[in-house]
């Protein structure tokens, strides 16, 4: 768990000495600041975005309530209230305080707030990271359902299936496109701009605007100069790259186990 930025507000100089001090006692804690009033905190709690807040209620310009009411501190930090005034303590709860502290306490009390406070910012940040790790399983499940599987391939008044992974490259001719596979090659009604996003970028690279390589046929790769290389596939065929995908390329000769088995 990172540590928790925690800031201490309060009118009264002893009183926020105190929990600073008895704050330094704790290794997961990290101090933000101190404030001695509501405008202060406002502004703080604006710049700093602290994960807790110690907050006195009573203070010379608005209270530790009022203060919680500006929308622009939405999502607000946990808060812990420290007064010496007990009647507020319902009300603290109604706006979801961690803790309510009550003056004088001591420091098995303070510690129990801030054991507290500590555990419902773990939950919280356990609760963010799922979600979190759930939007990008999500995402990666759509562009995995996204990605192409086959081609549909009419010959001959019959339909075939044409699977991604036999194919060693596609080469793009007008509105069509070669497959080309060990045996031969297929040609299918489509462009190459319309399939680029739904090829697996980490099977399929593009060397040229009209030709993409299956990674797993390429035999060998030797550079011409000028940013441009040739790739040599397993079938034999020798294709030249442009110089406008030479990023791409270096990205994937960059690969250490690939240059090993290219000797690139």
């Amino acid at each position: 768990m990172k540590k928790i930025r925690t800031l201490v507000v309060d009118d009264e100089p002893l009183a926020r000495a105190r929990i600073v001090k008895l704050l330094e006692q704790y290794d997961f804690i990290s101090l933000a600041g101190e404030c001695k009033n509501g405008s202060e905190a406002l502004r703080a709690i604006a710049d700093y975005k602290p994960d807790l807040v110690f907050l006195d209620i009573q203070m010379p310009d608005f209270s530790g309530f009022d203060l919680l009411e500006h929308k622009e501190l939405h999502p607000l930090p946990f808060i812990i209230f420290v007064t010496a005034y007990g009647q507020y303590a319902l009300k603290a709860f109604d706006v979801h305080a961690v803790d309510y502290l009550l003056k004088p306490y001591d420091d098995e009390r303070f510690a129990r707030a801030l054991n507290h406070a500590r555990q419902q910012i773990s939950r919280q940040e356990d609760a963010l990271l799922h979600q979190k790790m759930a939007r990008m399983f999500n995402t990666h499940q759509q562009e995995q359902e996204e990605r192409l599987e086959h081609f549909e391939v009419r010959e001959k008044g019959r339909v075939q299936l044409v699977s991604i992974l036999d194919i060693h490259f596609i080469e793009a001719e007008g509105n069509y496109l070669k497959l080309h596979t060990s045996q031969k090659y297929h040609l299918v009604r489509q462009t190459m701009q319309a399939i680029e996003e739904q090829l697996d970028p980490g099977l399929f690279l593009r060397i040229h605007r009209s030709v993409s390589l299956n990674l797993n046929f390429i035999r060998e790769v030797a550079y011409l100069g000028n940013n441009q290389y040739a790739f040599t596939m397993k079938g034999g065929q020798r294709l030249i790259s442009s110089r406008s995908y030479r990023d791409a390329i270096h990205g994937y000769l960059d690969n250490e186990q690939l240059r090993k088995r290219l000797d690139f």
